[in-house]
């Protein structure tokens, strides 16, 4: 399957494609061979001042333009990332390492939310309120917030970008955005179709480089009113800790570590097969990844043996081939960190049931095998922290109270799931997650129309559905005095 480039592979800053101010440059590297794809501009935090000053000045006219008008431009790029996404998943996947199909679903729903706040934008509504004295009047107005900054990660580089850019420039807000350095053709794929769907000179600012002196220059640019952040906890707890400073406002959708909750009342073959295309996707690389699997003690046993049998079956490979379904992790570095969770956990006790390795047929990209474990203790990595790789922990429990008491055991809260068939137990155990989406049979609990929250160190704020659009709205009362 051949990878065609045609696009500008740039930064985008006040509607030129430049190089880095620095010179610097960087290889980006494809993770399931190895070998360098293209080399691109890598730049500082200079770069993000000049494409913050560029959205600066065009955010009067950006902000008047009526939401009308703006959703034109938006609705363009939809179309074309739609019907271009046969193209634009090749490139995708040969920077990400996902499998194709899967990289063409996520430019179809990078569309789906580029058309959503096109319309949504046209709802931004406010409102009259009753006053308690006759002679005032009453009015909350939504405007937009001015330039926005938006950091996004490499797990998903067209949907993550897509629902922070749609929605802040739906609003009337300027954007100067900064993609991972491990996925940013995507991003500059998707520049190239507002370009070309006409959005104005400075509206939209693409910049790709140092992640630190960037994330500083947004927080410290007074221009910059927020910042939509998507990646580690650990990168959101510095982002805070910046925004106290500078009172710069926050979005931030950070890590997961998912429950599952399986009872017995299930059909345990059916939860089991579906359970592992959840699992696996995107090699486990997705914050809402269902991560650990608490399984009643019925019928834990024939849940790992249906697991096993799954799991054996997958075909790990380069995306871009026929019939993968299991690529890379995004790079060295990740690999290994996901091959030493493994370790010391199998070193304390956990059980290897199937994977746990790298996979010896390919000598070249950031694989490892789909991973079983049973026999994972509370406080082992794998159970406690975020693995973000294709490992699959399973411990029994028995009954709702020790079920929920695992489940909301560790400092993250974005997403958690259900399995029963059974209303008075999905009910309780729904009711006492500790999670912003809740999946009752349901393993993909979120929408392009529907708001997406996290709980605890999860999150702050929230992307996609009508929430994803007052994200980038101020609030503004007036009251009229002295009427007669």
């Amino acid at each position: 399957m051949d990878v065609q480039y045609q696009g500008h592979y740039k930064q985008y800053i006040g509607g030129n494609w430049v190089e880095a101010s620095n010179g610097g440059l960087w290889e980006l590297v494809n993770p399931a061979t190895e070998e360098i794809i293209q080399v691109i501009p890598f730049g500082n935090g200079d770069d993000a001042e000049a494409a913050i000053e560029a959205a600066e000045k065009a955010f009067l006219s950006w902000s008047h333009q009526t939401p009308y008008k703006r959703a034109d431009v938006l609705k363009k790029a939809a179309d074309m990332m739609r019907s271009r996404a046969g193209d634009l998943a090749k490139i995708t996947t040969q920077e990400s390492g996902k499998p194709y199909a899967q990289a063409k679903g996520e430019w179809i729903v990078a569309g789906d939310l580029f058309e959503w706040f096109a319309e949504e934008g046209k709802r931004s509504y406010g409102r009259v309120i009753p006053p308690r004295r006759g002679n005032t009047r009453l009015t909350v107005i939504k405007q937009p917030m001015g330039v926005v900054g938006v950091i996004t990660a490499w797990n998903f580089p067209a949907y993550n970008p897509a629902r922070a850019w749609a929605a802040a420039l739906a609003a009337g807000c300027t954007v100067v955005a900064r993609p991972s350095e491990f996925t940013p053709l995507t991003a500059m794929e998707m520049t190239n179709i507002l370009v070309e769907a006409g959005i104005p000179a400075g509206v939209f600012n693409l910049i790709n480089g140092d992640a630190e002196s960037m994330g500083q220059a947004f927080l410290n640019h007074p221009a910059c009113r927020k910042i939509s952040f998507t990646g580690s906890t650990r990168v959101g707890r510095i982002l805070m800790d910046g925004a106290s400073r500078t009172h710069t406002r926050l979005s931030l959708e950070l890590g997961g570590n998912a429950p599952v909750l399986v009872f017995p009342d299930v059909n345990v073959e059916t939860v089991a097969q579906a359970a592992i295309q959840a699992k696996y996707r995107n090699n486990g690389q997705v914050c809402t990844a269902p991560q650990r699997f608490l399984v009643h003690s019925h019928v834990m046993e024939e849940f790992v043996d249906k697991v096993v049998s799954a799991v054996e079956k997958l075909k790990v490979g380069n995306g871009i081939e026929k019939d993968i379904d299991v690529g890379p992790l995004i790079n060295a570095k990740q690999r290994d960190r996901v091959e030493r969770m493994v370790s010391e956990g199998v070193i304390d006790g956990a059980q290897v049931l199937v994977g746990g390795q790298r996979p010896l047929h390919l000598e070249k990209g950031y694989f490892y095998q789909p991973t079983v474990l049973l026999n994972v203790k509370p406080h082992d990595r794998v159970y406690h922290e975020e693995i973000f790789g294709p490992v699959m922990p399973i411990v029994p429990f028995n009954d709702i109270e020790e079920g929920l008491a695992l489940a909301n055991s560790t400092p993250y809260g974005l997403s958690a799931y259900v399995f029963t068939n059974d209303l008075n137990t999905a009910i309780r155990t729904y009711e006492g997650l500790e999670a912003g989406l809740i999946g009752v049979n349901e393993w993909y609990p979120q929408a392009t129309e529907a708001p997406f929250p996290g709980w605890k160190q999860s999150g702050l704020g929230m992307e996609a559905g009508e929430e994803g659009l007052h994200e980038y709205l101020e609030t503004k009362l007036i009251a009229i005095g002295g009427l007669k």
